[in-house]
């Protein structure tokens, strides 16, 4: 179990769930977070997507627009983390199946 669980973020993460379309997340997130945060977590994901296909640092980099740095550490969260990327890079690939 995390360290940081709580239950707040428990209360954030069932809100999330609660969100029934792309549409419905744009209007909580655009409330919740500032654009600079959404586009960081979507950057992360999209460098997690290319790392997973096998592109190089200098690739992502390039496409993404982030740090070598930032592409290290989603990375380790790749290979040594929990597999929060995985899971959801696999649910995105069912998803356009």
């Amino acid at each position: 179990m995390p360290n940081y669980q709580t239950e707040s973020i428990d209360r954030l993460f069932r809100a999330i769930l609660t969100m029934e379309s792309v549409e419905d997340c744009y209007t909580f997130f655009d409330d919740i977070c500032t654009i600079g945060e959404l586009q960081d977590m979507a950057q992360r994901l999209d460098t997690a997507i290319l790392l997973s296909e096998g592109k190089s640092y200098q690739t992502i980099s390039q496409q993404v627009g982030v740090s070598t740095a930032t592409i290290g550490r989603v990375s380790r969260c790749l290979n040594y983390g929990k597999g929060g990327y995985k899971k959801a890079i696999e649910k995105l690939k069912e998803e356009t199946r």
